[in-house]
């Protein structure tokens, strides 16, 4: 179990702890998942992530790597932004990681996978895992800028997807303006020795602690993908409804080819938003049904689900039939049980 630079800051504050990719992160504070998760979407909030991984990925060749690895393409941006992409596998496209670029300067990226994938990131581009080096900080929220511009302004200034390195107590930190939240926000990557004494400033502002309880009911609202849910074995890009992440103009990248036969096949099931009635939540592999005029049949699995706190009923993403249309009503197969929802345009909530 690997445990984060911020962990006695959590038990202090009587976090409720949990296993997460390897690591003992916090699932919620006293506060409560609800309350974090409303904090969020009215004010301000600050999550650990560092369980995250960082790849620092440095030299002449830096860029020419990521873009023969990953879908998107990197020249459609510059140093100093940030871009979301794929790793497929070469095989069936699949997608092994979902993962945000940080492009620092010139020749340098930090590459952040998800929590369990630094290994086969790292096999498929090099670079240094330089994870352990740092904690990384996300605030979230529609006044997450206001609030963090009263202790560390300069990190306040950096705006959507930009990325800079600013300077916490004469620290180098490398701050994005990215998140998982729906929200505006920042991550900010702290150096290790200095994450305590950066956290305790932001909750000093007025930002309250949050979890990964609230963390997953936050970007499920959003419609954002989790690695192992809406992304993983099996799952492709474009099964996803994610093909916006994908240049097919840039050059040859790992799994190209066998991304290209399946559009060119077309896909044979698609991810989709469903609304349900009442607070009973949806669950992940629950069977989705629907209604014709050749009975009842079998037209999806519920990837993720839950009860949306600002919506006040059950929301769940699904890979359903490329036929399920916005508007369409299912039913959701509950430990037996038949719970109703209608097919949804995703987000669930507007972005900001």
């Amino acid at each position: 179990m690997k445990f984060s630079p911020l962990d006695a800051e959590h038990r202090t504050l009587g976090a409720r702890m949990t296993p997460f990719g390897g690591w003992d992160m916090p699932l919620q504070y006293e506060s409560g998942t609800l309350a974090e998760h409303l904090a969020c979407r009215e004010s301000a909030v600050a999550f650990d992530v560092s369980h995250l991984g960082t790849v620092r990925v440095h030299g002449t060749d830096a860029l020419d790597r990521l873009q023969s690895a990953f879908t998107n393409d990197l020249r459609k941006i510059e140093p100093g932004r940030a871009q979301y992409t794929h790793l497929l596998d070469p095989t069936d496209a699949s997608v092994l990681d979902d993962i945000i670029v940080w492009w620092i300067d010139e020749r340098t990226f930090d590459v952040m996978p998800n929590a369990s994938n630094t290994d086969r990131v790292i096999a498929a581009i090099g670079g240094e895992d330089t994870t352990t080096s740092r904690a990384v900080i996300a605030v979230q929220g529609p006044q997450a800028r206001e609030r963090v511009a009263a202790i560390f302004p300069e990190a306040a200034a950096v705006g959507r997807f930009r990325v800079a390195t600013c300077r916490w107590n004469d620290t180098p930190c490398t701050v994005a303006g990215t998140g998982y939240t729906g929200e505006a926000g920042l991550e900010i990557a702290v150096p290790a020795s200095m994450a305590a004494s950066l956290w305790n400033a932001l909750l000093g502002a007025g930002i309250l602690p949050a979890g990964l309880g609230a963390r997953d009911t936050l970007r499920l609202e959003a419609a954002l993908p989790l690695h192992g849910h809406e992304l993983g074995p099996g799952i492709s890009t474009l099964q996803a409804d994610l093909e916006w992440v994908v240049s097919w103009t840039k050059g040859d990248f790992i799994g190209r080819s066998a991304l290209l036969a399946e559009k060119e096949r077309g896909v044979t099931r698609v991810l989709r938003g469903i609304a349900t009635e009442g607070r009973r939540p949806p669950r992940a592999d629950c069977v989705v049904r629907s209604a014709g005029p050749d009975g009842v049949t079998d037209v999806g699995i519920v990837t993720s689900g839950n009860f949306s706190p600002v919506l006040g009923h059950g929301i769940a993403l699904a890979l359903l039939s490329p036929g399920c249309r916005p508007g369409d009503p299912v039913t959701i197969d509950v430990r037996g049980s038949e719970l109703a929802g209608r097919v949804v345009p995703t987000p669930f909530i507007a972005k900001r």
